[in-house]
């Protein structure tokens, strides 16, 4: 039984995919997602022109196939023995859902505002190079223009605009900071062994932030074990070693990171969900979701460097934060209260008793009410 990844190497979620399968050590063959490849396997088989795309060769008549990035590490977890990014304990797991959500949903703003700020030559070139190897480069580069200019122009979607850059730009280097102090004892976010929340931040760190030259300059020169840390997880691995810290240890260098998602990303996550209650109500019998919600006012920013923005409101990091309420819902006696803790002691205290207006669920490679 096999695996085939559709993506490239310029997207951002399909580096999560690829660090994982490779550090998991299943066979794969990976298919370039080129406009022919979009036209032929991913459009009759997913419906909607995305990446990456988890083909498995399962034994059925037609196989597995499997798009989220998240979706895609937890088919491959269920499918394939051996050791698991998802830590035993019940607090490193709560942590490590947290990052995942962090990674995924909220780097990926300096990971897009570097892209198209100081990368987007070199982005340009990697889309053409993908969508149409067969052509010469400049015809690559026009024929991927319309592309360019939609990622491009969807930047406002995340809250990006001249006022907000220096914000987003102070925040990104204060994560880095923080992160590369962790790394300074440790070789992942919680021991030896990378976790799940470690495969959130690969996509925009590896990816986007260091493959793309300039802001891979920019991590080079601030945070030189970042970079390696990216590099690290991304490669190829030789054997599944190494181990989650014991006793249910949450670092103490991994504070302050917790600590952003509590100020900058989790206000954002609960004016969302009050946006779907009212969609959900306006809406009773729609089953799919809208990518987009509409536009609200968010602060995007680190400590004093913030700033308030209009940004989309985007139900998706609703379905990921409902991870991390499954997980804590699901835990009792000491193991709650040990997990209570920590949400107050990074001042997420509001996730202790959230309630979702909606269950949320993903069927046929979309966002339905669950």
């Amino acid at each position: 039984m096999s695996y085939t990844l559709i993506g490239t190497a310029v997207s951002l979620y399909t580096g999560k995919a690829r660090g994982y399968l490779r550090w998991k050590n299943v066979p794969f063959r990976e298919q370039l997602s080129t406009a022919q490849t979009y036209k032929s396997v991913i459009l009759p088989r997913v419906g909607w022109p995305v990446v990456p795309v988890l083909l498995h060769d399962d034994g059925s008549e037609h196989g597995a196939v499997v798009q989220d990035t998240t979706e895609i590490i937890d088919y491959v977890e269920a499918h394939e023995p051996g050791p698991s990014v998802y830590p035993d304990g019940p607090v490193q797991k709560l942590a490590a859902l947290i990052l995942e959500l962090f990674g995924d949903e909220w780097l990926v703003i300096p990971a897009m505002h570097y892209r198209w700020a100081y990368n987007r030559d070199f982005a340009q070139g990697e889309f053409g190079a993908t969508s149409f190897p067969d052509l010469p480069p400049e015809e690559q580069r026009a024929a991927v223009q319309k592309s360019v200019d939609f990622f491009s122009g969807a930047l406002p979607v995340l809250g990006i605009c001249p006022e907000s850059v220096p914000a987003v730009e102070a925040a990104f280097e204060a994560f880095l900071a923080a992160f590369e102090a962790h790394l300074e004892q440790y070789d992942f976010l919680f021991g030896t062994r990378p976790s799940i929340g470690d495969y959130g931040f690969l996509g925009p760190l590896y990816a986007h932030l260091l493959r793309d030259p300039a802001s891979g300059e920019i991590m080079e020169r601030l945070a030189p074990r970042v970079a390696d840390w990216a590099r690290r997880t991304h490669a190829p691995q030789h054997a599944l070693t190494g181990d989650f810290l014991e006793n249910d240890e949450i670092p103490p260098t991994l504070m302050p990171i917790l600590e952003m998602f509590a100020a900058q990303q989790l206000p954002v996550l609960l004016d969302t969900a009050a946006a779907l209650g009212e969609w959900g109500e306006a809406n009773p019998d729609t089953q799919e979701l809208p990518r987009i919600l509409g536009f609200n006012k968010a602060v995007i920013g680190h400590g004093d460097n913030r700033v308030e923005t209009d940004r989309a409101i985007i139900p998706y990091p609703l379905w990921m934060l409902q991870r991390v309420t499954d997980h804590l819902a699901s835990l009792r006696g000491v193991d709650r209260e040990q997990a209570n803790e920590l949400l107050r002691s990074i001042g997420a205290a509001k996730l202790i008793d959230f309630q979702s207006p909606l269950r949320l669920a993903r069927e046929k490679f979309k966002l339905v009410r669950g």
